[in-house]
């Protein structure tokens, strides 16, 4: 999974595990405590997904039909919570807020699952230097910059329905190189 050319990590990964991370280490740096950061970091980088699929007709949006009643709402205080310039459903659990997916609230724990079986051994790596990245902008800038700093270091993939899911290389090197000094 990871190869040291001319001494630098790259990480052979998808897109979507890299987003959530990211996103997730983004919404602490926000003040929302680990377990909300990473549901809403899985619902980010969902929301991507589901807006490339429609793009390349993989899927359909939802249509509404007259006259059949509206999904009902689980109990709760429900609210959107904007990150990485995406509108996150959510709501207030009685163990702290949480993502929304499908109307269930997201678990941190099936979140944390899905990275460590995606960054293996370098999801620690990887999280200590996209939360350096993330350190070195004061929060308001961060909040606007955020998904613009993804862009710039997210492994590069083919565009169109045969990239859809495919690996790429994430270089730690690029993504210090984006870290503000001083």
């Amino acid at each position: 999974m990871m190869t040291k050319p001319t001494g630098s990590v790259v990480i052979q990964i998808n897109r979507a595990p890299v987003l959530t991370l990211w996103a997730a280490v983004v919404a602490e740096h926000l003040g929302f405590d680990h377990e909300t950061a990473l549901t809403l970091g899985k619902s980010v980088a969902g929301l991507n997904a589901q807006s490339k699929g429609r793009r390349l007709g993989i899927y359909k949006p939802a249509e509404y039909v007259p006259g059949e009643p509206q999904k009902k709402r689980k109990p709760g205080r429900e609210m959107s919570i904007e990150l990485l310039g995406r509108s996150v459903p959510a709501t207030d659990t009685g163990h702290g807020i949480r993502a929304l997916d499908k109307d269930k609230p997201l678990d941190p724990a099936g979140v944390e699952r899905y990275l460590g079986q995606k960054f293996g051994a370098a999801l620690e790596d990887v999280r200590k230097v996209l939360a350096a990245l993330a350190a070195s902008f004061k929060p308001q800038e961060l909040a606007e910059k955020a998904f613009g700093l993804y862009e710039r270091f997210r492994p590069s993939i083919p565009e169109g329905v045969r990239g859809w899911g495919a690996k790429g290389e994430l270089k730690l090197d690029v993504i210090r190189s984006l870290t503000k000094q001083g």
